[in-house]
């Protein structure tokens, strides 16, 4: 069976990680790794590979910096020409991505099977790219692995139970990666040590609907900064369009700012955190993967299994928000021992019903 796997940002080479290493086990299965280029920045893209011994993508379309229209119509076609040379079995795709719904177009009308890791993921934001991308990514899979009983549901209740697809809750792929990986970020990290942290919280904040408005950017940068100076100190990692939107909008975090890190780095971090805020929908859940209690800094979220378990709060772009819930996260006890995303076990489920 020959496999084209697309990827392109930094939450999908961690899920691919998982993934190849199941399908390594199997000789009959053939990987070919098609990177759209989509996350260039070295820090945030060919480390991932480096680092995490997977195989290097047999393509690379360097695809960036452009508007979602022309970046997905030249995914297209960089992939369906690809997909003509190689001719595979099956095309797989993550998430929700422009990569991702690219991939699943060039693939479905040349008549290729579509298979969706993280399929039924609804944040029911239409204003949201990844919203979009993700629905209609869904729509013309073959194969539908969801990562939670709630994507399921989901599913069932846009009709899906009536369509020529598959649906299987697998677990999620990137709870695989984090535990895998876990053993290995303290051989290959010494960011704590260097940073010289002690108690501190981990923050991330890049989305577009949070960069792009000055009047959002202001409350979550106001709050940032009041957290970091009276409740506890706050470490965030700075994405390269958060940079330039804070020097457009004229704004300054006042946190301890760091280059973005690597897989292992982040682990350590998350590791040795005392609390998550973010805006980034992978890092909620390794939040929880690391038993870190986490403030989610958007209005939805597509992991709604963390809120109703109490693990993680929504408090939209609102800073007095922020700092409340920070205060409240950082000393609640959560239980994390509840199983949400299968235990390690996905990548599994996902090779078994594909073979």
């Amino acid at each position: 069976m020959k496999i084209i796997t697309v990827i392109g940002a930094r939450p999908q080479f961690i899920k691919a990680a998982a993934l190849s290493r199941e399908f390594a086990k199997h000789e009959h299965i053939e990987e070919i790794i098609v990177h759209t280029g989509q996350h260039f920045d070295a820090n945030m893209s060919e480390v991932f590979f480096e680092e995490m011994e997977i195989p290097k993508p047999s393509y690379n379309l360097e695809i960036n910096s452009l508007s979602h229209g022309a970046m997905t119509g030249r995914m297209i076609e960089g992939i369906e020409e690809i997909l003509l040379n190689e001719k595979p079995d099956l095309l797989l795709v993550y998430g929700d991505t422009n990569s991702t719904i690219a991939g699943a177009l060039a693939a479905k009308k040349l008549h290729i099977k579509v298979a969706h890791v993280e399929a039924g993921l609804r944040s029911f934001n239409m204003e949201m790219p990844e919203e979009i991308n993700r629905i209609l990514t869904d729509r013309i899979s073959d194969y539908l692995f969801c990562p939670t009983d709630s994507a399921v549901n989901n599913l069932k209740k846009e009709g899906y139970d009536s369509l020529d697809a598959t649906i299987v809750r697998t677990g999620d792929v990137m709870q695989d990666a984090a535990l895998f990986y876990a053993q290995k970020s303290k051989e290959k990290s010494t960011i704590i040590s260097q940073l010289g942290l002690q108690k501190f919280a981990l923050a991330t904040l890049h989305r577009a609907e949070n960069t792009d408005s000055k009047e959002r950017l202001s409350q979550l940068v106001e709050g940032l900064n009041e957290i970091h100076e009276t409740i506890c100190p706050v470490v965030l990692p700075l994405h390269p369009r958060t940079k330039a939107k804070l020097a457009a909008h004229g704004l300054e975090l006042k946190v301890k700012l760091i280059d973005p890190v690597g897989y292992f780095d982040m682990i350590e971090l998350l590791k040795n955190c005392a609390l998550v805020m973010t805006d980034s929908g992978g890092l909620q859940k390794e939040a929880f993967f690391f038993r870190k209690n986490c403030v989610t800094m958007r209005d939805q979220t597509e992991w709604v299994e963390l809120i109703e378990n109490g693990v993680n709060v929504l408090i939209g772009a609102d800073k007095k928000k922020l700092v409340e819930s920070t205060r409240t996260m950082l000393n609640k006890s959560s239980n994390f021992d509840v199983n949400l995303y299968g235990n390690g076990n996905a990548s599994v489920h996902i090779v078994t019903e594909l073979l």
